[in-house]
């Protein structure tokens, strides 16, 4: 597609627990998500998203608790920010089960994974869902993730990504170098059903990582699965660049993420990849209606539900930082720490425009988290879409799950249908793979510019 009519592409955004993104919404009476824990839950999310033609389900992750505010875990229980949370690798099977084009994308930490069982977890099911599934590859920084991964104080942030790069030449070599494509003969006159000529040990000997022996399982449809990644601080852009598909951003304003898609592609050019590899999907919160009147009446019920402390004790423990300290209405200073410096910037270097008190974070974050926040009709919706798509040169949009229940049937029913009618979505997938989505039929594999293709077999 030229510029002005390319397809807008769609990740829905969720989390398997209560509180995710607008925080305190668990309690607004039209919020289904104390049924997260069902798996019919799950099933009529995927089924509502495919209905919709949406590219992939986005499912983010976190192995720790929210600890930083006020030293304590009192508030995180209370508002259930991020706990009780179930592993999202375990619901992929059952939805992949009741859809035949929905790709799903599971967050999985390199900080504290092992690489031969994730590249497994991962293989198994590529080949379950026939090539269906992406890794959203993030570092982890938060102590009590350290803690309960057995280590006093969080690896430091920079080598947190040395470690995740070498984590990538690890299972890169497993997936692609491992298995031929013919090594499977399934020869039952012969007796062979892999050729062991076929399967070689990948000797990765490595500071982080000794990797020695051969893959176990064998190849699924795109082999590395479709790879996202979320850091946009100077280590976690430039690990996107090299190894990313798909992108993730939160930013509130349109000049905001323009700035960090063109950095995002320009180190992506510089690390010798075509800058149009990178699919970058900004954080979006949706809530429409029929008119622009009843959307904006939705917004402001859910907003009477939403917990501003809830959304700075989040904050406190993304940026290493306890809010409670600080005075509530001085303008928040940009520390180095070893949190997530990304959070940190949008409202520190990212915004010319503002300086950002601590009371203003938690009144902006109650709804829209910390990305770009679309309320009002179909058409009021679809118009701020295409100003996001060419304004800021984005690809599509993860549109979080904001009120379960709601908000997904809501986008399909009323949004989709007005960006269908625009030439903006599909109006039937295009490809089997979660990669084709991105890149189009043909390409279930990486594609030769990415480095997983530097591994493959000869």
């Amino acid at each position: 597609m030229t510029r002005s009519t390319r397809r807008i592409m769609l990740n829905g955004f969720k989390s398997a627990t209560i509180g995710h993104t607008a925080l305190g919404l668990w309690t607004h009476p039209d919020n289904a998500v104390r049924n997260y824990r069902r798996l019919d839950y799950w099933i009529d999310t995927a089924r509502t998203l495919e209905r919709g033609l949406f590219d992939g389900l986005f499912i983010a992750d976190a192995q720790g608790v929210i600890d930083v505010y006020r030293g304590s875990t009192d508030i995180t229980l209370r508002e259930a920010i991020g706990i009780p949370i179930m592993d999202p690798m375990l619901l992929v099977s059952a939805m992949a089960s009741v859809t035949q084009n929905l790709g799903f994308a599971v967050t999985a930490s390199t900080t504290y994974e092992k690489p031969f069982d994730l590249a497994r977890k991962f293989a198994t099911l590529d080949l379950i869902t026939d090539g269906r599934v992406a890794w959203n590859i993030v570092t982890s920084s938060s102590r009590s993730e350290a803690e309960n991964f057995g280590l006093k104080k969080p690896v430091p942030h920079d080598e947190r990504y040395r470690i995740a790069d070498e984590f990538m030449d690890v299972v890169y070599a497993l997936w692609e170098g491992s298995w031929a494509d013919d090594a499977v003969v399934h020869d039952r006159e012969k007796r062979v059903f892999v050729d062991p000529d076929k399967v070689r040990r990948i000797e990765h000997h490595g500071t982080y990582f000794d990797v020695p022996g051969i893959f176990i399982c064998e190849p699924g449809p795109q082999r590395t699965p479709t790879l996202y990644q979320a850091g946009t601080s100077e280590a976690g852009t430039a690990f996107a660049a090299k190894h990313a598909e798909g992108v993730f951003i939160s930013y509130p304003r349109v000049e905001m993420a323009r700035d960090v898609v063109g950095r995002l592609r320009a180190t992506a050019q510089a690390a010798g990849r075509p800058p149009e590899q990178l699919k970058v999907f900004p954080l979006a919160t949706v809530v429409t209606a029929p008119t622009d009147e009843e959307a904006w009446a939705k917004y402001r019920s859910m907003r009477e539900h939403s917990s501003p402390e809830a959304c700075l004790a989040r904050f406190s423990a993304l940026v290493h930082i306890d809010m409670s300290k600080l005075d509530p209405d001085e303008p928040l200073e940009y520390v180095e720490s070893d949190g997530i410096r990304g959070s940190l910037q949008v409202f520190t270097k990212a915004d010319p425009t503002k300086k950002w008190t601590p009371r203003e974070i938690a009144d902006f974050l109650c709804v829209s988290s910390m990305g770009a926040l679309f309320v009002g009709s179909p058409a009021t919706v679809a118009d701020q879409f295409e100003q996001w798509v060419e304004e800021a040169d984005v690809d599509g949009f993860n549109i979080a799950d904001t009120l379960s229940g709601v908000t997904f049937p809501d986008f399909v029913d009323l949004v989709v249908p007005e960006l269908q009618r625009r030439g903006r979505v599909w109006t039937e997938y295009e490809g089997a793979t979660f990669r084709e989505h991105l890149y189009g039929p043909g390409n279930a594999r990486t594609l030769p510019e990415h480095p997983a293709s530097g591994f493959r077999r000869g």
